[in-house]
Order: structure tokens, then sequence, then C-alpha cells
């Protein structure tokens, strides 16, 4: 079987998709924050700009976390990792991403949790938009979820052998 089957090509298509979406966020916070920069300077007001730009941020920021694990640029404290060798390393990897699942889990949870109970008592903000808070929670939602399939993914991968630890030699250049 190649490296790149039908489920390897969904699950790259899924973090893929998600930092496009979190991408399109950012253009979108952008856009509210010319837009307030401007209805400013205008003299009129667009209400809500404020409030926009904050969920279109919290969006971005979660729907890219699946694709940055996947590119290796998270940040990791290698300094133990890097003084083992062979199977105490393997383990502790093992070990890591075994954690790291369990607790991105309990995040998209917590956070779908979060958002159909926001839907079920009707929440909305308390700002002058009052948009109801479960639509940007769900971004939120969204990205926590995709990042537990990106951690469980990468456990699997580790435990079968598959897996290609991304090394960045950033730190090599700081300056």
């Amino acid at each position: 079987m190649s490296d790149r089957s039908g489920p390897r090509r969904l699950l790259d298509g899924l973090y893929d998709g998600a930092a496009w979406l979190a991408a399109a966020c950012m253009v979108g916070l952008l856009a509210m924050v010319l837009l307030s920069i401007v209805s400013r300077e205008l003299h009129f007001m667009v209400p809500g700009t404020d409030a926009y730009a904050g969920y279109l941020m919290a969006a971005a920021g979660f729907l890219a976390l699946a694709h940055t694990l996947k590119k290796g640029e998270h940040i990791r404290v290698t300094l133990l990792l890097s003084a083992l060798k062979g199977r105490p390393r393997r383990a502790l990897e093992v070990w890591a991403l075994a954690a790291a699942s369990a607790l991105a889990l309990l995040f998209a949870w917590y956070s779908a949790r979060l958002v159909w109970q926001s839907w079920q008592f009707d929440d909305v903000s308390t700002a002058n938009d009052a948009t109801p808070l479960w639509i940007p929670q769900l971004a939120m939602a969204a990205g926590t979820v995709v990042l537990a399939i990106a951690f469980v993914d990468e456990l699997v991968l580790e435990l079968r052998g598959r897996r290609v630890a991304v090394a960045s030699d950033e730190m090599l250049h700081n300056e």
C-alpha cells in the first residue's frame, strides 16, 4: 500500500482544509480590523466589528492547530528526548503522543459540549452584536476535534513505526 492511500489523503485533506479555513479567518480578521478603522475615520459605526475580529482570531488559531502539528511546527521540549536512543526514546515518544492524544480528546469533547450547551440555552454574546455564542464556538470545537484526530494519527503512525518526525533546525539559527 502506498503512503498516500485513501485514508492518508483524507486525513491530510482534513488538516489542509482546516488550515485553509484558518487562513480565511485571518483574511476575515483583517477585513474586520480595516472596517473598524475606516468606519471610525469616516464617522460611522459598524456594530460588532471588535467582537467578530475576536471570534475570527480564535477560529484561526484553533483551526490551524492540527496543520501546525503535522508540519512539526509546535513547540517541543526535546532536551530529554535527544538524550535517549532506541527503545527508551520510542517509549517516551509513545507516552507523549498518548498523553497529548488524551488531552486533545478531552479538549475536543468539552469544546463540543460547550457548543451544544450554548445552542441549547440560546447563549448570546453580551456585546452589542448579540451573536449566538455557539456559532463562534463551533470553530473552536472543530479545531480541537481536528487536533485530536491529528494527535491520534501521530500516535498510530508511531505505534506502526511509520511516523516521520519533522525535525526543525530553527533552534540552530537563534541569534
